[in-house]
């Protein structure tokens, strides 16, 4: 069954499979102990955080493992925060970075901080510009961002952010969980953070990196190991595979990068030229080369996922049909692009060219199932209508992407000029409509009221 989930877990790469089995014989001991087997564990961990330190781009004293990448991002924030509290209490983030970086913002705002978003574009990229202008505030004391997105693969100009964040005098924490096991991330970055399980390590491992000069108080009870930065007893034969499988897959990642770029590419045009209504999203140049994301109109998330599963192939989606808090994805929601029917493929290292092939050929007719058994309606009628000059669609407790549905059942019912409002209380709506307006060329009024979306016929 292909497995095409890889930013969300990569599967074990086999160099860290065979450390793993290693170290679980020679590195069970405490590592701060001075006895033989201590000495010998101490030996494996200094080896493992030089390999990685190695592969992050900077000292061995300025990285310590943590127990996941999300804990390495909580205790980076509280941490850079905590030490520039006399700066100001103020945290410039992107509108599309991880849900880790989301929550710590939230809680920082709870306990009295304020955090600025900085838009993206339809690609889901920064502008440096508006970027450098919000980390320029005053009272900014730290800014955050991540080196490529989670869900559509979007790069962000890090290294362009983080020379001017140096100028500014406010220190970057870049989340490098997605990118670095295909490289270093370039520019004068102060704050690093990052995942194994993201690049074919084992699940359990974060890295923290934290540039000498930059001033940092760890939060919560610490004691004396990785620094003072993340207590308790490390998980050494997990780090010891993480640190063998980075570099690992670095010595892998060109050649394996220009590998699966073309079969993303074979895909993105595959998806265009087989299924009608999809939208491709993110940036189709600046990008990891393993990720494609793309939304089907008329189409529930879940229903396709399932659809897809049942062909054998693992995909995962940010439609809110998806999720357990009924909204739409943030990254989609803050790019302004089509959430319903979305499909996150990321091709993991060895992916096939005839399993890409295959799923080509299976996708048209799991989306066609779908859009089928939801009543979605065929080709839009573009003949005159002798109707009245305005209708109202009542969606209201109806999930996405059904208010679009029967919005396009009654568009060619209203003469050209004439509206359709459509009701509905799905967050989703709020996205689905104006992206519907413009795969279809209707006039997007707006929301009206709360909940309420007017649409004009324009063709």
């Amino acid at each position: 069954m292909p497995y095409f989930d890889a930013a969300s877990a990569a599967p074990l790469h086999p160099v860290a499979h065979q450390a793993l089995l290693a170290s679980l014989d020679e590195g069970w001991a405490d590592p701060a102990r001075l006895y033989r087997e201590g000495r010998r564990a101490r030996l494996l961990l200094d080896a493992a955080r030089e390999a990685a330190a190695e592969a992050v781009g900077c000292r061995a004293d300025e990285l310590v493992f943590t127990p996941s990448g999300t804990h390495a991002v909580h205790t980076a924030i509280a941490g850079v925060l905590a030490a520039r509290r006399r700066v100001g209490r103020r945290l410039v983030r992107s509108a599309v970075e991880h849900s880790s970086v989301l929550h710590s913002a939230d809680a920082h705002v709870a306990g009295g901080g304020s955090a600025q978003e900085v838009p993206v574009s339809s690609y889901g990229a920064v502008d440096v510009a508006d970027f450098v202008r919000a980390v320029e505030t005053e009272g900014t004391a730290l800014a955050c961002l991540q080196s490529a997105n989670h869900e559509v693969g979007t790069l962000q100009p890090v290294e362009e952010v983080a020379h001017a964040c140096r100028e500014a005098g406010v220190p970057l924490l870049v989340d490098a969980a997605q990118s670095l096991g295909w490289g270093e991330v370039r520019g004068p970055w102060s704050v690093l953070t990052a995942s194994a399980h993201k690049w074919g390590g084992p699940a359990g491992v974060g890295l923290l990196a934290v540039r000498k000069g930059v001033r940092f108080a760890a939060p919560g009870a610490v004691d004396e190991r990785e620094a003072g930065r993340s207590p308790g007893f490390v998980n050494l034969p997990a780090v010891v595979a993480a640190a063998a499988s980075l570099r690992a897959v670095r010595t892998e990642a060109d050649a394996e990068a220009a590998r699966l770029r073309a079969l993303v590419e074979r895909i993105r045009a595959g998806v265009r030229e087989g299924v009608p209504d999809v939208e491709v999203v993110g940036d189709p140049v600046r990008r990891l080369p393993h990720v494609v994301t793309f939304s089907c109109l008329y189409v529930d998330g879940e229903s396709l996922l399932h659809a897809l599963d049942a062909e054998g192939f693992s995909v995962s989606s940010g439609s809110s049909c998806t999720s357990s808090t009924l909204t739409p994805s943030h990254v989609l929601r803050a790019m302004g692009v089509l959430s319903e029917g979305n499909v996150r493929v990321s091709l993991p290292r060895g992916a096939a060219e005839e399993d890409v092939e295959r799923f080509l050929r299976v996708l048209p007719e799991a989306v066609a199932g779908v859009r089928g058994a939801l009543g979605a309606p065929g080709e839009a009628s573009g003949g005159a209508a002798a109707g009245p000059g305005s209708l109202v669609v009542d969606a209201l407790g109806r999930r996405c992407p059904i208010p679009v549905i029967e919005l396009a059942k009654v568009i060619g019912d209203v003469p050209v000029g004439g509206t359709v409002t459509v009701l509905a209380d799905d967050a989703a709506a709020r996205l689905d409509i104006p992206a519907w307006c413009g795969m279809r060329g209707q006039e997007y009024v707006g929301e009206t009221a709360r909940g309420r979306y007017v649409v004009r016929r324009t063709q």
